[in-house]
């Protein structure tokens, strides 16, 4: 157990287990609620996209409120998920990035009215052109920096805690190691208008680094943990090819232990920190009907650590 007097857990879940499988949103919330007994949820963008008309976001998003009042669900956080998961604000082409920034602005909006406390996703991702011309690669990213601190300003008259963006894999998609994502977050948040922290991945880190630091989950939890609010959890391998849930059988090879996320956590300094459930259940046998099995035997599993 937490001693809550050092460290507050709460355990929650990414609302990507819904996507395609359970878009309406009295399913999914019944589900988090009433199933899993989960009382946070980080609501992704594909549930909710901000391309969708207006008419379509305000019902969605009172319908939410009303269900989540129903099955007692707080969504906590918003974020992009799998089919959101692009370019965005370091894409090549500067019309195609205004129009993603105007998308966040969006997003941020009604992620405000569904009673987030924040709101973000990945940095961005660089073209591989972009990328491997050092000049164009040190300007789009400026852009993506001035444009997260433009995001801060919008975000902070929303009433926004924070903004947060993931740490990935792979330097093209930012903030793949322990030394770039700090230097990341100290250069964004040198003219934010609130803070910009992390959601964390324990399953994230680059693999060709030098540094073994850079591919252990603790390392990063250590580092990290005061500046992460939230963060997810995943049962992962040592070759980061996880993203797997917290079963029996992947228990047995996974190198993801409560204990130790709990130890790290607290080693950090870390004092509130909602660990999100975000599992990559694909549409195939057998995973296609196992999904409410696995995401109840993940809860059961973590709730032996973290009652929250």
């Amino acid at each position: 157990m937490v001693d809550s007097k050092e460290l507050k857990i709460k355990l929650g879940i990414d609302t990507g287990f819904a996507i395609n499988r359970y878009p309406e949103a009295g399913s999914w919330i019944k589900i988090v609620g009433e199933v899993l007994n989960l009382r946070y949820v980080q609501h992704v963008a594909d549930l909710l996209n901000p391309f969708l008309p207006d008419y379509i976001l305000k019902s969605e998003v009172k319908k939410i409120r009303r269900l989540c009042a129903r099955y007692r669900v707080t969504v906590d956080t918003t974020f992009t998920s799998a089919f959101t998961r692009v370019n965005h604000l370091l894409h090549p082409d500067p019309e195609v990035r205004k129009i993603w920034f105007e998308w966040f602005k969006r997003y941020f909006y009604y992620s405000r009215e569904l009673g987030a406390r924040g709101s973000g996703g990945h940095f961005g991702i660089f073209s591989v052109p972009d990328f491997n011309d050092l000049s164009r690669r040190r300007f789009i990213f400026e852009e993506g920096i001035k444009n997260w601190q433009r995001l801060s300003d919008y975000g902070k008259k929303l009433g926004f805690d924070f903004l947060i963006f993931e740490p990935m894999s792979v330097p093209r998609e930012c903030a793949s190691t322990i030394r770039d994502t700090r230097e990341l977050l100290e250069r964004v948040n040198s003219n934010a208008a609130i803070p910009i922290r992390l959601c964390m991945d324990v399953d994230h880190g680059n693999l060709h680094s030098r540094d073994p630091k850079d591919t252990d989950p603790y390392a990063w939890l250590r580092e990290f943990g005061p500046v992460s609010p939230v963060i997810h959890i995943k049962q992962s391998s040592k070759d980061k090819s996880g993203h797997w849930p917290f079963t029996k059988e992947n228990n047995k090879k996974g190198i993801i232990r409560p204990q130790k996320v709990i130890k790290a956590l607290k080693e950090s300094g870390a004092k509130d920190v909602v660990l999100l459930f975000e599992f990559s259940f694909r549409e195939r046998y057998p995973q296609e009907y196992r999904v409410i099995h696995d995401l109840k035997e993940s809860v059961a599993y973590w709730r032996k650590y973290v009652k929250m």
